[in-house]
């Protein structure tokens, strides 16, 4: 394990650090997060298709005065009642089609006594952000047919907002309480062509979205995190590894080098050594300029004789 050591040094042990909390934030957070959206995409589109076809029940036989199961959120009810008028609330920051718009909640009390909420529609501002003139809704008794939806959560508290009371979510507690009434917790969303009406809120696209693949997206990042690293680590070592090969290489190399030659053989110093020069005796002169001598007369002799002979050399 002596060749891991260098990974307890500060620098490996932070970016393990880093990796094992990106890692459990990726299993733990991040992917169950993306998954659980999914499911709940899932249950919703269920939901919403099982209620296109269903017939309408009367509100009673699911809504209690504790709210309904979530099994019947956008199941389609018959509700009986009637308006309370000068309760009306309108839901701010809304989006329908791209485009700024506001919800208008109207509480609605049930032949029993209870109240429940009612979004009676969208209407688009004017002017800015300024709401339009709103159509109060009948008087008298009713019955409407919409759809039960579970409460939103609270972000923000109401407002008094162009001599109208606007809030950020439909809550119906916080409805209840900012215009007095004790509402049932949950609310109604009105169907098409319904009394006191107004922009209808369509039904939300029955798609999965994109949160399957993300979800798995994150796992697969807390997978890869740790390969990495060790991906890492492993190169690392390898590259510790030659440059220390590497380093014996070259202190052998040095030591062959040091060392001194072998010393040349006597008989391969003398024949590298150049013969020493020494001037001609007399007699050797003498040979020398006979043997000139004979060579010159014999070269005359023959020119002569090939002259004589007709023989050209």
């Amino acid at each position: 394990m002596r060749r891991f050591r260098f990974l307890l040094r500060p620098g490996w042990l932070a970016l393990a650090a880093v990796v094992a909390m990106f890692a459990y934030f990726c299993f733990s957070v991040l992917a169950p997060w993306q998954l659980g959206k999914n499911t709940a995409t899932t249950q919703r589109n269920a939901l919403i298709d099982q209620s296109v076809n269903a017939e309408p029940v009367d509100i009673s036989e699911v809504l209690g005065s504790t709210g309904f199961s979530s099994d019947d959120e956008w199941r389609r009810v018959l509700a009986t009642g009637s308006y309370l008028q000068d309760k009306e609330a309108l839901v701010r920051l809304r989006s329908i089609r791209e485009q700024p718009a506001y919800e208008v909640i109207t509480p609605f009390q049930l032949q029993d006594g209870s109240i429940v909420l009612v979004n009676r529609g969208y209407v688009l501002p004017v002017q800015g952000t300024q709401p339009p003139p709103i159509d109060p809704p009948p008087t008298g008794e009713l019955t409407l047919e919409a759809r039960l939806r579970q409460a939103e959560g609270t972000s923000r508290e109401p407002i008094e907002e162009a001599g109208r009371l606007q809030v950020y979510n439909i809550n119906p507690e916080q409805i209840g309480t900012a215009v007095g009434v004790d509402a049932v917790d949950a609310y109604l969303q009105l169907d098409d062509a319904q009394p006191g009406g107004l922009g209808l809120i369509e039904l939300p696209q029955t798609e999965s979205g994109p949160y399957l693949s993300y979800g798995l997206q994150w796992l697969a990042f807390g997978i890869m995190a740790p390969l990495g690293l060790a991906y890492f680590a492993r190169a690392e070592w390898r590259e510790r590894r030659k440059s220390k090969q590497q380093d014996i290489l070259d202190t052998a190399s040095s030591s062959v080098d040091s060392v001194d030659p072998l010393a040349e053989t006597p008989s391969a110093s003398r024949q590298d050594e150049e013969p020493e020069f020494t001037l001609p005796t007399r007699r050797e002169r003498r040979s020398k300029s006979k043997a000139k001598t004979e060579s010159t007369n014999r070269s005359a002799n023959d020119v002569r004789l090939a002259d004589r002979y007709g023989k050209n050399s």
